[in-house]
């Protein structure tokens, strides 16, 4: 049975509740017809069993609209990806740059909208992008020749990607008195508002630690509402990975555990190889991938079963 007054309350869903409560009205109508003359009893019948199919149809459009959602729940078409410097100074944030502009290309072929949030951070709004990145998350190692290297050695250098979807439903609460607000004048291009006027908002959580900023939109509410957000993200996914190393004895057949310090793929130049350590497979033809084409990898990880991941 259909909880109209719920229904009601979902935009989603409004006009078909609308639309059934006035055919609950013409069923109810047609019983009372019917209680008072029986001679209606054919014409009742009919109108009865429209009724009934009508209302099954209804019934089965609100079932897939709720079944949509609650799968852009699990995997919510929006989310924040970002970008962390780890061992190999410059060279750790030429690589974590690189990293994000791979992922902006790929989502540009995805036909996926995104910008920037940070200097390493980018919103990616899309069907199916928390569901193809999810596997992003994680340590990615690069082995190279740096430009600045005279000697020609090898270095190795490290960057973390973090997926943090979305959600429209989050099951942490913030207590607004555990955050720390600052304003800022944005920077990089952006007309001559951008450095006149305090837009830039950086959230700080204190029991925590962690602090977002959002600089992306045009007005200080609107990149305080950003930020908050993707605080609420980071926090989300924080309590899931501790939840989530409670089981992690349990899932052997996981495609990591979304822990941003696990190692997850090599990328080495010299060889033309990059090789993700969680299905074992490799690919070549770096520059391309790193120009965006990473949907082979993407597919594959979809794809993969993995075991534990192999250091190499």
């Amino acid at each position: 049975m259909i909880d109209i007054t719920e229904l009601k309350k979902n935009h989603k869903t409004q006009y078909l509740a609308d639309q059934y409560e006035a055919l609950l009205r013409q069923e109810a109508e047609a019983h009372a017809l019917l209680a008072q003359d029986k001679n209606m009893e054919l014409l009742v019948a009919d109108e009865l069993n429209t009724i009934t199919i009508q209302k099954e149809g209804i019934e089965s459009q609100v079932a897939a609209i709720l079944e949509s959602e609650k799968e852009e729940e699990e995997f919510p078409n929006e989310i924040i990806l970002e970008a962390r410097a780890g061992a190999g100074g410059d060279e750790a944030t030429l690589f974590a740059r690189e990293l994000i502009e791979m992922y902006s290309r790929f989502a540009e072929s995805q036909k996926w909208q995104w910008k920037y949030t940070d200097d390493l951070s980018i919103e990616i709004k899309g069907k199916d992008v928390y569901k193809k990145l999810r596997y992003e998350t994680g340590v990615h190692r690069v082995q190279r020749v740096p430009a600045t290297e005279k000697n020609g050695r090898i270095h190795t250098s490290t960057a973390s990607i973090a997926v943090l979807p979305i959600k429209k439903k989050v099951t942490f609460v913030i207590n607004p008195t555990d955050l720390e607000m600052e304003y800022s004048r944005s920077g990089g291009a952006g007309g001559q508002n951008v450095n006149k006027v305090e837009t830039a908002v950086r959230l700080i959580h204190k029991p925590t630690g962690i602090d977002v900023r959002s600089t992306a939109e045009r007005s200080q509410a609107a990149n305080r509402e950003r930020a908050f957000a993707i605080l609420s993200a980071k926090l989300q996914q924080m309590k899931e990975e501790e939840e989530s190393k409670k089981y992690a004895g349990d899932r052997k057949e996981q495609i990591g555990t979304a822990d941003r310090s696990e190692k997850i793929r090599t990328y080495n130049f010299p060889q033309d190889r990059i090789t993700d350590h969680r299905i074992r497979q490799s690919w070549s033809n770096i520059p391309v991938i790193m120009a965006g084409s990473i949907g082979k990898i993407i597919d594959a990880l979809q794809e993969g079963v993995v075991g534990t991941a192999s250091e190499e």
